[in-house]
């Protein structure tokens, strides 16, 4: 039996679902849950793909795009070319950034599609492929829980050339390298600034009736901020709590990421170090460049905002502080080795 570098990653529960995997196996050997699963090429119960008896065929492609295996930079903000605010004419989670860029570029024809998570007033959220510019704002606002983006690229590899992608980081990671070994189809990489994430179930039916009170169909916007967690709902009021009582709530995973900003990314937009209302921007890459200089007139922007990157690196280093040991922990269980991994 096959055994790729991921079946560690997925034994030890440390697997992101990011969907890396599920997009660009070739043989459709992987699907992806609540936890992640790989199909076990000795139970065809589980075997909906095609017609061999055998699933993985022993590419290891999978190996090659995870971003656990592949590891974490120490330091995440080396590649990073220039820090701004900005800010659109979408009502976003603040500034509307990253909605903006992709409506502008879809308008343009710079990009095919891009993949969007849209939600209903419960806060379920769907995976949804935006090829029209006047859909983006449907998926605009943070959900704070999780989806697996990058699954949702195995049909669009085949149908579309330029594809862009909006994920936390490690979605982020997973499709930079997709890109690099795999499909040179994705253009553009727009990373989120995220800290932690958490399974619908646990957002619905724990976090947000239990340890804040609220019901979850009055709440318009979450949000992290002041060393709290928000919700405001819909008659105006501001319900808080400590992050401390619902970081342990967060996916597995997400305890042991060592990327705060999405290094990864060629655009990383956030909502830390800019006043309220506005987004933080890094540009990490030539094609980060590229893209956002055909979305400038749509924004807004303030040089040199406060508090600035100080925070960030504040907040990225506080991320580093609590997961680095953790993860390094599980890599010294894995059966492999990676030139790189787990920090480099």
């Amino acid at each position: 039996m096959v055994h790729p570098k991921i079946m560690d990653v997925i034994n030890f529960d440390v697997c992101t679902a990011c969907g890396a995997c599920v997009s660009a196996c070739p043989a459709g050997a992987i699907t992806m849950g609540k936890a992640a699963e790989i199909r076990d090429p000795d139970n065809l119960e589980l075997y909906t793909h095609g017609a061999a008896p055998n699933v993985c065929e022993g590419c290891l492609t999978c190996s090659r795009i995870c971003p656990v295996v592949d590891g974490y930079y120490e330091d995440e903000f080396a590649n990073v070319r220039s820090f701004l605010a900005a800010k659109s004419n979408i009502a976003g989670q603040d500034g509307g950034v990253t909605s903006a860029i992709a409506r502008s570029l879809l308008r343009q024809g710079e990009i095919d599609c891009v993949v969007g998570i849209t939600m209903n007033e419960k806060w379920e959220t769907e995976l949804e492929l935006f090829t029209n510019a006047e859909d983006v704002e449907k998926a605009k606002g943070t959900k704070y829980t999780y989806d697996s983006v990058l699954s949702a690229l195995r049909d669009p590899f085949n149908e579309y050339e330029k594809i862009a992608v909006i994920g936390v980081p490690c979605q982020a990671h997973g499709a930079r390298l997709i890109s690099e070994n795999v499909n040179d189809k994705i253009v553009l990489i727009i990373g989120l600034l995220c800290m932690e994430s958490f399974y619908h179930d646990v957002m619905q039916e724990k976090i947000i009736p239990e340890i804040m009170g609220v019901n979850i169909a009055d709440v318009k916007k979450m949000d992290f901020g002041k060393g709290k967690f928000w919700a405001y709902t819909k008659d105006g009021e501001e319900h808080s709590v400590k992050i401390a009582e619902v970081a342990p709530h967060a996916r597995n995973p997400c305890h042991h990421c060592n990327d705060y900003t999405s290094v990864f990314a060629d655009i990383s937009v956030g909502s830390v170090g800019t006043p309220d209302g506005w987004n933080c921007v890094l540009i990490r890459t030539d094609a980060g460049e590229k893209y956002f200089k055909m979305v400038e007139s749509e924004l807004e922007f303030m040089e040199d905002p406060k508090p600035g990157m100080g925070l960030i690196e504040k907040l990225a280093n506080m991320k580093h502080g609590n997961n680095s040991e953790h993860y390094r922990e599980v890599y010294e269980k894995f059966s492999f080795e990676c030139e790189g991994a787990p920090f480099r």
